[in-house]
């Protein structure tokens, strides 16, 4: 098994989308309805939204390959890029999403390493996220890898209000 990270450029923004697409939709279809997903979808994912997310010098995004096929990827921000304000000395993790038939290989922490990496490399000394509070495997993965729950925000899917718990780790 090989794994190994890159990171993506405007170049990358169909296959972007289109592993958007693939893994949320995978994640959360069970849980909302088809009107809120294709609405969530269609505001996050569409082409110019992805290109200015990855235009913007605060926002990285990296493709994690398996045996040379695109697994899943991660996008990370900082100062401004960030969804919540947290401050100058924090980095979110946004997104990590593996394509259903690579879970269970541990790419999921290879990509959480990663942003480790990054958020070590640029002296930040809180690393954070949210996560809807029905995605027991996510919290559970969080937890295990020392994130606790400091907070919740609200999370928009389509016209419904959902809850994400806001979990941070403390980097030394």
């Amino acid at each position: 098994m090989i794994i190994h990270i890159k990171k993506c450029t405007l170049e990358d923004s169909h296959e972007l989308q289109e592993i958007s697409h693939e893994t949320f939709h995978e994640t959360f279809k069970h849980q909302n309805s088809p009107e809120n997903m294709n609405a969530y979808l269609e505001r996050a994912f569409n082409l110019k939204q992805l290109k200015k997310e990855l235009t913007n010098p605060s926002s990285q995004f990296f493709f994690v390959y398996f045996n040379n096929e695109v697994a899943g990827y991660l996008k990370i921000n900082t100062d401004n890029a960030q969804s919540e304000e947290m401050g100058n000395e924090s980095l979110e993790i946004e997104r990590i999403y593996i394509r259903n038939k690579f879970q269970k290989h541990g790419l999921g922490k290879y990509l959480l390493n990663k942003a480790l990496e990054v958020a070590m490399e640029r002296n930040k000394k809180i690393i954070w996220l949210g996560v809807w509070e029905k995605n027991e495997n996510a919290i559970a993965f969080y937890k295990k890898m020392g994130f606790v729950q400091t907070g919740a925000h609200s999370f928009y899917m389509g016209d419904e209000e959902q809850m994400d718990f806001i979990m941070t780790k403390t980097l030394i």
